[in-house]
């Protein structure tokens, strides 16, 4: 207590006017520049995660159920109401996934299908993501359409949903012959009904058709390559997952999303702490500053450690001080920058001032999102070293040894 009063007075007085008082101003700014910066860099890669996320999940289903052996299985096998029966799925869609190659004009092109049942627009947010044309990949029992990716639409260079056809070729599992090449290709040609946008990755290789388009196109009858699920808001996956899992059987295997993608997600969270560490470097370098202050002000007040050492005070005392005042410094230092830096990103986050100016992407702010956690943990870096510092730079200068 006596130590926090010393300190404050040493700092706030308005008797002490120096060139410590500066010195003080410069600490506190140079502290609290980093503080923000390490909230607002913390807040950009939490928005950014979310956006790929959202963007994910257009694509990637919350449950993905597969065979453990072979690329496929009988629907009949796993049938849908099974499933359904299982607390927390909302909805369900066979999908048959392989790869085919893509001809319009002169262009060529592999892709990834992905042959989808009528429930899919029920278990995928396939149409918030369709920007052009109509998500409709079946007409009747005769017409199938084929809806694509804006990178592999622009790849193939379809212009016109009204008069361009996409030819598909796929290699027949069954047989191949080099004498007749050709004969070893199933195709057929379909309208292009729409081109969807998501991330890069996946709207640049992959399309839509029908599921009875695709089992006939690769030789699938009355077969699925994987089951997507949806799960109900508020449900936790992994719950859900071990539902699910005894309900398929063993004979099948369930992932999350999230595991889906795990690499990424895991790349992802390691280069937020990468640059978490090397803005928390650069808010060590930052806090050196107060070793200058503390030196400085420990020299000025000789007469006051003085009358303290006569009135019985001892190291332990004048340590305390002294480090109080460095801790009082920096606890200013650190509030502003967190002030700051929440802040600037809650007002990215609700009001989007900063603009991307890219027409192609999905979103066209800067995406930011303050997450309480990010805040300790800055908070908690930024004091343990805040605290290391003064302890060492005061306790090196008061020394029983030594007289100041």
């Amino acid at each position: 207590m006596l130590s926090r009063l010393f300190a404050r007075r040493y700092l706030f007085s308005r008797n002490s006017r120096s060139v410590i008082n500066i010195i003080s101003g410069v600490s506190i700014v140079a502290i609290a520049v980093p503080v923000g910066a390490m909230i607002i860099l913390l807040s950009v890669f939490n928005g950014f995660e979310t956006i790929i996320r959202q963007m994910r999940s257009a694509y990637d289903a919350d449950l993905t159920v597969t065979p453990v052996r072979g690329t496929s299985f009988a629907t009949a096998e796993l049938p849908k109401e099974r499933i359904a029966a299982v607390g927390g799925v909302e909805a369900l869609s066979y999908v048959i996934e392989q790869g085919a190659l893509l001809s319009y004009g002169e262009n060529r092109m592999t892709a990834m299908l992905r042959g989808v049942d009528e429930e899919y627009a029920d278990a995928m947010p396939v149409e918030e993501t369709v920007f052009a044309g109509r998500f409709e990949v079946q007409l009747g029992e005769d017409i199938d359409k084929i809806v694509l990716g804006q990178g592999l639409a622009y790849t193939l260079g379809v212009r016109s949903f009204i008069t361009d056809d996409v030819r598909l070729y796929a290699l027949r599992r069954k047989s191949f012959s080099t004498l007749l090449p050709t004969d070893g290709y199933a195709t057929t040609t379909m309208p292009v009904a729409a081109v969807f946008r998501t991330d890069a990755r996946t709207d640049g290789q992959n399309a839509l058709i029908s599921l009875r388009a695709a089992q006939k196109l690769f030789d699938y009858p009355d077969r699925a390559t994987a089951l997507l699920i949806r799960i109900e808001d508020g449900r936790s996956p992994n719950a859900v997952k071990r539902a699910v899992e005894q309900a398929a059987g063993s004979g099948f295997a369930v992932t999350t999303r999230d595991e889906k993608n795990a690499t990424m997600y895991r790349i992802m969270r390691y280069e937020k702490w990468g640059i978490f560490l090397i803005a928390a470097m650069v808010l060590v370098i930052a806090s050196l500053s107060v070793v200058g202050l503390l030196v400085m002000l420990i020299m000025e007040k000789r007469r006051d450690i003085t009358v303290l050492r006569a009135m019985g005070a001892d190291n332990r005392l004048l340590r305390s001080i002294f480090t109080a005042e460095g801790l009082l410094v920096c606890g200013i230092g650190g509030a502003a920058g967190l002030a700051t830096g929440i802040a600037i990103s809650l007002a990215q986050q609700i009001f989007g001032i900063i603009t991307i100016p890219a027409e192609t992407l999905l979103i066209d702010v800067y995406p930011v999102e303050v997450h309480f956690t990010d805040i300790l943990i800055t908070a908690a870096a930024f004091g343990v070293t805040a605290y290391l510092i003064s302890a060492a730079t005061v306790r090196k200068m008061i020394t029983k040894e030594r007289n100041i």
